[in-house]
């Protein structure tokens, strides 16, 4: 039997994970809408697929985050799924070397959106006594590399803020969970990898040949890989299954 449908609100859908995982979630039957802070990218997303709505968004900014949740419920109505896949890899260095300003913004992009766009949508599920979120953490929290403190302090937050709620929502049978990607095979982790090399004076693809001896499986991973874990942790399925910190990293075992 098929599932019903569900209203789906995906962050950072531009691109990558993002837009992987809200096209699944358009031809699992679901109403999806997404938002991007890039309005080059949203548009072409948009474009390429006329069922989606969308929002031009900055889920750091309280009142963006509030005008694109009235759209999507003028669109869709209440909504059932939200997935917080918005984060950025904020700076790179010793931490005597790092602003204030660069840790903030690191810390709105990557933990107070998760805060406010969770926020908004809680008292629909309250009402409807059901509801699945998703919230993008990282391998590195496992790793805890160094040289990236305001970025894994950021997905050590979204990690408690998952696991306080699990117990905070659960009675009212809201589920939520976080996924760990490792090292997605996507254009922002090539771009990482090519900060490394330019500032250790080494080529990309010998930064990435060292990040790989360090996986398990030896292996990137794609982010078709990833949208199909959190259509599971968002299905009829995974019911049950909350509180969770789930690695999808082919077992990340360190990070220089």
């Amino acid at each position: 039997m098929s599932e019903r449908r569900r209203n789906v609100v995906v962050t950072a859908a531009g691109r990558s994970v993002g837009r992987v995982m809200a096209e699944r979630f358009l031809a699992r039957g679901d109403a999806v809408h997404i938002c991007d802070i890039d309005e080059r990218l949203l548009n072409h997303v948009l474009g390429s697929n006329p069922r989606l709505g969308g929002t031009l968004c900055d889920v750091a900014d309280e009142a963006q985050v509030a005008r694109l949740f009235a759209e999507a419920r003028t669109r869709m109505g209440p909504i059932d799924i939200l997935v917080n896949t918005v984060g950025i890899s904020g700076p790179r260095g010793p931490i005597e070397s790092l602003s204030l300003a660069d840790w903030r913004a690191t810390m709105a992009a990557n933990l107070d959106s998760m805060f406010l766009t969770i926020r908004e949508v809680v008292p629909d599920m309250r009402r409807n006594r059901r509801g699945a979120i998703v919230n993008f953490s990282t391998g590195s929290t496992k790793t805890v590399m160094p040289f990236r403190s305001p970025y894994v302090a950021s997905k050590a937050g979204v990690e408690g803020l998952t696991r306080a709620l699990a117990r905070e929502l659960g009675p009212d049978n809201i589920r939520i969970n976080a996924i760990l990607p490792g090292m997605i095979d996507n254009e922002r982790m090539q771009g990482v990898l090519q900060r490394i090399a330019d500032q250790e004076g080494r080529s990309v693809e010998e930064v990435e040949r060292t990040a790989l001896k360090y996986i398990s499986m030896r292996t990137k991973i794609q982010p078709a890989e990833i949208a199909e874990v959190v259509l599971f942790l968002c299905s009829d399925a995974a019911s049950h299954v909350t509180g969770q910190l789930i690695s999808v990293d082919g077992n990340v075992e360190w990070e220089e």
